[in-house]
């Protein structure tokens, strides 16, 4: 069963959505939906983008320690 759902945003914000949605193909409703859908969805690696998927485990392969990683830290920022 579908339902009607109103929601309270500027202009500016509609037409962004639509913009968006065009661009896609889409309806405003389907993206919402979409992501509504996508934030219980439990994520997989499958579902990353390529950049994010392939940092995955990167910190556990160089074993570094936290100490390591602040003096890094200090010494880029200071």
């Amino acid at each position: 069963m579908n339902t009607k759902l109103t929601l309270r945003v500027s202009d500016m914000v509609v037409a962004e959505a639509k913009t968006h949605a065009a661009r896609r193909g889409k309806s405003v409703s389907q993206m919402f939906r979409e992501f509504i859908v996508s934030l219980s969805a439990p994520e997989s690696e499958e579902t990353l983008p390529p950049t994010t998927r392939s940092l995955l485990g990167v910190m556990k392969k160089h074993r570094v320690s936290e100490s390591d990683y602040k003096k890094h830290l200090r010494e880029r920022y200071l």
